[in-house]
C-alpha cells in the first residue's frame, strides 16, 4: 500500500496559527495540498497576511479569531470552520503561552491561565472535532507539547505541567480513538526561534540551558512544521500515541 505526504482534498485546522510554529505548520500543510483554517486570538493582521500568502501560492485558507481556552468560542470556531471549509480531517493543537517565574511567585491566576491555554484548549478542541472524525471513520490530531513536559525545568512549573498533560492526553485519546481510524500523536519540540520564545526576551539562565544541548542551537519553526506534516500525512499511518521530539538532542528516550 503506497503512502504519501500529500494532503490533497483534506482540511486542516491549526490553532494559534497566525505566527511562529503555527504559521509554519499552516504553510507546510497548505503546500502539501490541504485547505487550511487559521485560528488566531486577536491577531487579525498577522492572520490576514498568512491567508494572503497561502492564497498567493494557489492554496485555500481562512482565518478565524477565537479563544480556544473558552468552550463557547471553540464551538463557534469549529462550526464556522465546518461551514466555510467542510469536513475537518486534521486538527493541530498548537496554541500556547509560556511564562518564566519562580514557583513561589506563581499565582493561582498564572497557573489557571497557563493550564487553560496550553492544556484545556487541547481538550476543548479535541472534544469539538472528534465527533465528526468518528462519524467519518478517520482523522488526525497532532498536539504540540514540549521537551519541558518531559524534562521539567525550574521557574516553569505551570508550563511543564501543562505540556506533560498534553502528552498524557495525547496517549489517552490515541488509545480510545484508534479503533475509529483516528491517529493522535504529539510533537515535543526543543527550543524554537519564535516571538514567544526568543533569545532576545528570555533570561540568561534560560538561554544557557536551551543552548546546552548536543546541537547547541535553537530550531527554526519550519523544522517543527516538517514533523507536523509527517504526522498529518499517510506517512505516519502506523504512529499511535507517539511523542516525536525535534529537539536538537535535549531528550533522548
Amino acid at each position: 500500500m503506497s503512502v504519501s505526504l500529500s494532503l490533497s482534498g483534506q482540511t486542516a485546522l491549526i490553532t494559534g496559527a497566525a505566527t511562529g510554529i503555527g504559521r509554519a505548520i499552516a504553510l507546510k500543510l497548505s503546500q502539501a495540498g490541504a485547505r487550511v483554517v487559521i485560528n488566531h486570538l486577536n491577531q487579525p493582521q498577522d492572520a490576514a497576511t498568512l491567508v494572503q500568502a497561502i492564497k498567493g501560492a494557489g492554496g485555500h485558507a481562512v482565518a478565524i479569531n477565537a479563544d480556544v481556552s473558552d468552550s463557547a468560542a471553540v464551538q463557534r470556531l469549529v462550526e464556522e470552520a465546518l461551514h466555510t471549509m467542510g469536513d475537518l480531517h486534521i486538527l493541530v493543537n498548537n496554541a500556547g503561552i509560556i511564562q518564566e517565574k519562580p514557583f513561589l511567585d506563581t499565582s493561582e491566576a498564572d497557573w489557571d491561565r497557563m493550564l487553560n491555554t496550553d492544556l484545556k484548549s487541547v481538550f476543548l478542541m479535541a472534544r469539538a472535532v472528534l465527533p465528526g472524525m468518528v462519524a467519518r471513520g478517520g482523522g488526525v490530531i497532532v498536539n504540540l507539547a514540549s521537551d519541558l513536559g518531559i524534562l521539567g525545568r525550574e521557574n516553569y512549573a505551570p508550563y511543564c505541567a501543562a505540556k506533560a498533560g498534553v502528552i498524557g492526553l495525547t496517549r489517552s485519546l490515541a488509545r480510545e480513538f484508534a479503533p475509529h481510524g483516528i491517529r493522535v500523536n504529539a510533537i515535543a519540540p526543543g527550543p524554537v526561534n519564535t516571538a514567544m520564545v526568543s533569545l532576545e526576551h528570555m533570561s540568561p539562565e534560560w538561554i544557557e540551558k536551551e543552548l546546552a544541548i548536543p546541537q547547541h542551537r535553537v530550531a527554526e519553526a519550519e523544522e517543527i512544521a516538517a514533523t507536523a506534516l509527517f504526522l498529518a500525512s499517510d506517512m505516519s499511518r502506523f504512529y499511535c500515541g507517539q511523542v516525536l521530539g525535534p529537539n536538537g538532542g535535549s531528550v533522548m528516550p
